[in-house]
């Protein structure tokens, strides 16, 4: 059917069909009074005009993934570089030599030794443990299992220094609770946990938590399939166990054993706490103790130690890569429910292993730390006359610097996952793009953030102090020695983990969303904050809460950043223990617990606005 348009000439070239009049009409902006002449005329100058936002849009998107990449290349990829660069270079280019007298030296090569020893027995130890539990209660119908997640997961979320602390104060022969039980060692014995034993103790409990949150995912990825055929032939569960199970989960057991032995490698407030006292020097304290003592002449040394020992933690990443490739064996599939195998007699026995298991890992050290903090000396036993709140109104209210440890902590922290969170929502947004060129640009940006998170924060810092100790270029203003650096720091290194909820939020997306946006005229950032801010601010807010709880208590990347003025809760922590301020470095970590406890919490009640695994006690 065919009408005329009264509004200009009845020339029969001026009729259309039915229906596509008034989207022609639009497309050419005409007004009602518009000759035929003048329309042709200005048609196509109005598809120009029509054109410009489009190809603002377009021009804001590359010039935002531009920002991104440069950014992370900024804070993340460049100082790593300028670590290398002072540890594997001099005057007259590549010089090895540093390296070499490095490695000859007796210190470094026993701290080394000690690094890769205590990690790999660590590493070993959490991914037996991690595995275990994740089996437990992956596979069988034990009860209570989402309030047994949550506790076998809260140690992952204290800081190591407090853990260490906490232990420390747990087993001594001052423990309030050992003395009130009869149990203590005798006064002026050696702590049992001051050798390498109990160095490797504290590192599996702090770490045996990631292997079984990765074995625990994998195992809500298993094919239902084939327990269900190994049940009907007659497999019993032992059985199934090996001959499908543990095969299946081998690239999960790989990478938790990696990610322990890299966490291991780089943890600083267990290996000073407990090292020190025990003369197990690691490389993270060896750097540490040569940059206290000498200042920043030593860098170039430091440095040198620095590439061994981020080279050690790349090395171990990329092997578990390598073999997980060839294992080829992942998991594929959507998150089902726990499989519910019948323990039948066994069940009671069990849970109650495995609640002693939990009450001694959080109850016993949790309760020493608590009665050493309401004493007013260390060794005292807790009691009606000895009970005191004297130690928490000393670090709350009188002590400058505890008042300002919280309140830098607070504000760097926070704002650290403000920006990581917007960061998180541009960067997800590209990884997820229809794009390959915006995904491969997106995921350079992605690799820098991981390698920066992957390798011991105690090198960041030195990779930060290289990068900052000289005045910024034009600016003329040196970030070292202010909070600053620190912040730069927190966002460098904890990026990927606010990214990763963000990130997962988005690859659930509908891609119809940025179809129909696009079709409606929407720019580039009115789809962001009309469209996907709003679906994906529930995983970026869990994701900066998880950003806020590490950068809150963490001590390794401040360790060697903080200044007088710019202290933070885990350096005043270290500091209070190191110093024999014992009661007070007790009262700061019952409140940092309790604070850890709280946003725990908090992230549980968003566990249903958010999608599925970002909370990682939730399913």
């Amino acid at each position: 059917m065919l009408i005329r348009n009264p509004d200009i000439s009845t020339s029969k070239a001026n009729t259309v069909p039915f229906g596509i009049w008034p989207r022609l009409r639009s497309e050419t902006c005409l007004d009602s009074g518009s000759s035929l002449g003048y329309a042709s005329l200005v048609r196509n100058d109005c598809e120009k005009q029509r054109q410009i936002p489009v190809q603002l849009s377009k021009l804001s998107e590359k010039t935002t993934l531009l920002a991104l990449v440069l950014g992370a290349t900024l804070i993340c990829g460049l100082p790593l570089l300028l670590l290398f660069k002072t540890g594997l270079t001099g005057d007259g280019g590549l010089d090895l030599g540093p390296l070499t007298e490095a490695v000859q030296s007796r210190s470094v090569r026993s701290a080394l030794w000690h690094s890769v020893e205590s990690s790999f027995l660590s590493a070993l130890a959490a991914t037996a443990l991690g595995t275990l539990l994740a089996l437990l209660i992956g596979l069988t119908d034990i009860r209570a299992k989402g309030l047994l997640v949550f506790l076998i997961l809260l140690p992952m979320m204290i800081p190591p220094h407090v853990t260490a602390i906490a232990w420390i104060q747990a087993l001594g022969p001052g423990s309030p609770v050992l003395r009130w039980l009869g149990l203590a060692p005798e006064l002026g014995s050696t702590h049992p946990l001051y050798s390498r034993e109990g160095l490797v103790l504290l590192l599996t409990l702090q770490h045996s938590p990631l292997v079984f949150l990765l074995v625990r995912a994998a195992l809500r990825s298993f094919p239902r399939e084939l327990s269900d055929a190994a049940r009907v032939s007659g497999s019993g569960s032992l059985l199934m166990l090996r001959r499908i199970t543990l095969p299946l989960l081998a690239p999960s057991l790989l990478a938790g054993f990696a990610l322990a032995f890299v966490a291991a490698l780089g943890n600083f407030g267990i290996n000073a706490l407990i090292g020190i006292p025990a003369r197990y020097t690691t490389l993270p304290v060896l750097v540490w103790r040569r940059l206290a003592s000498f200042g920043p002449d030593v860098l170039p040394n430091v440095a040198v130690i620095s590439v061994i020992l981020a080279v050690v933690a790349l090395a171990a990443i990329l092997l578990q890569g390598v073999l997980q490739r060839r294992l080829r064996t992942s998991l594929i599939g959507l998150p089902q429910d726990p499989l519910a195998i019948s323990l039948g007699r066994k069940r009671p026995f069990v849970e109650a292993t495995l609640w002693l298991f939990v009450a001694f890992v959080l109850l016993l050290p949790a309760t020493s730390l608590l009665a050493t903090s309401l004493v007013r000396t260390y060794g005292l036993p807790l009691s009606a006359e000895t009970l005191t709140l004297e130690n928490f109104t000393e670090v709350l209210w009188r002590q400058s610097v505890t008042l300002r440890a919280f309140a830098n902590s607070t504000l760097v922290a926070g704002v650290a996952a403000l920006v990581i969170a917007v960061i998180s929502l541009f960067l997800a947004y590209f990884l997820a793009h229809r794009k390959p060129a915006h995904r491969t640009w997106a995921s350079l940006a992605l690799t820098q953030s991981e390698i920066a998170f992957a390798v011991p924060g105690l090198v960041m810092s030195i990779a930060f102090i290289l990068a900052f100790i000289r005045p910024l270029p034009v600016l003329n203003i040196s970030l070292y020695g202010t909070l600053w650096i620190i912040l730069i720091a927190y966002v460098s290194v904890f990026l990927a983990v606010g990214l990763k909820p963000v990130a997962a939020a988005f690859l659930q997306m509908d891609g119809s969303l940025e179809d129909a946006a696009r079709v409606a005229g929407a720019g580039f950032y009115r789809r962001m904050t009309r469209i996907f801010t709003p679906l994906a601010a529930p995983a970026a807010a869990s994701g900066a809460i998880l950003v806020f709880l590490t950068a809150y208590n963490e001590v390794t990347v401040s360790a060697l950043l903080w200044s007088t003025g710019n202290e933070t809760i885990g350096t005043t922590i270290f500091n209070y223990e190191d110093g024999g301020y014992t009661t007070l470095a007790a009262a700061m970590s019952v409140v940092v617990v309790a604070a850890t406890i709280l946003i725990m919490l908090t992230m549980n009640a968003l566990a249903k606005r958010v999608p599925a695994g970002t909370i990682p006690w939730k399913d």
